[in-house]
């Protein structure tokens, strides 16, 4: 199984788990041109894709994945808060702690933190990567996990950094009061991996890190040795072996 990186920033958000034959679309947040590009244009081989929450920069581009005949789930309050205005062209809606079927994927929602109508976090686990975290948008997880093999992770920004650009004007002050209550902070990052059980972790993927209020070398270097693991900071482009077992 690859992870391919389309998109992890305000700017836009997508994530591909694909094996060649089978794919799953994590967000919607990416002109769809670019994920066609993805999977070589073979489009059916995507299976579905699920949606953390409304806002742009994750579903922006929702339609035209269902236009294209593939599956999208997501809250019930994400999809009222979407306000689609096609009836016959809707997403599928996921309740939390359920799980669903895509393909060979099976997909547990969960609550999260942040200000959307219902923002949701993902367990998503296949036979080929096992079982992958997937937490975005949000300032604090209330769960831990058994089982985990790979985690995609928010580490949006570090206090001091924040605070600095703040004190120094490039930031305004209620835009301060908003990142901290709607996305993780680097030392919140860290405390919720090491509050869970990362013995069969083969990856930690840092993503939607702030473009002024992040350091992503610092960020790799501190939470790689915090947990002793493979660290990838998000970029575009990025592919990742994403297998169960590293060998």
């Amino acid at each position: 199984m690859q992870l391919k990186i389309l998109g992890s920033s305000s700017k836009g958000n997508c994530y591909l788990l694909d094996n060649g034959k089978e794919a799953l679309a994590i967000e919607c947040g990416i002109s769809f041109k670019e994920v066609q590009k993805a999977v070589n244009f073979d489009v059916s081989r995507i299976k579905g894709a699920i949606v953390s929450h409304e806002h742009g920069d994750h579903a922006k581009h929702v339609e035209n994945f269902i236009q294209a005949h593939i599956p999208v789930y997501m809250s019930t309050g994400t999809l009222h808060a979407m306000k689609f205005k096609n009836p016959y062209s809707l997403p599928f809606n996921m309740e939390a702690e359920s799980t669903i079927g895509i393909g060979n994927f099976m997909v547990q929602a969960f609550n999260t933190q942040h200000d959307a109508a219902e923002p949701f976090g993902f367990l998503i686990y296949h036979p080929e990567c096992g079982m992958v975290l997937f937490a975005t948008d949000t300032y604090y997880l209330h769960y831990t996990f058994a089982g985990l093999n790979n985690i995609l992770i928010e580490c949006n920004f570090r206090q001091d950094i924040l605070d600095a650009n703040v004190e120094s004007g490039k930031l305004p002050s209620v835009l301060r009061a908003r990142t901290m209550k709607s996305h993780m902070e680097y030392e919140t990052c860290k405390e919720t991996l090491l509050a869970n059980d990362l013995s069969g972790v083969n990856n930690i993927v840092l993503i939607h890190l702030s473009d002024g209020n992040s350091n992503a070398s610092e960020f790799r270097q501190g939470i790689m040795e915090a947990t002793g693991k493979t660290i990838h900071i998000a970029e575009s482009g990025m592919t990742i072996n994403f297998d169960k077992s590293p060998f």
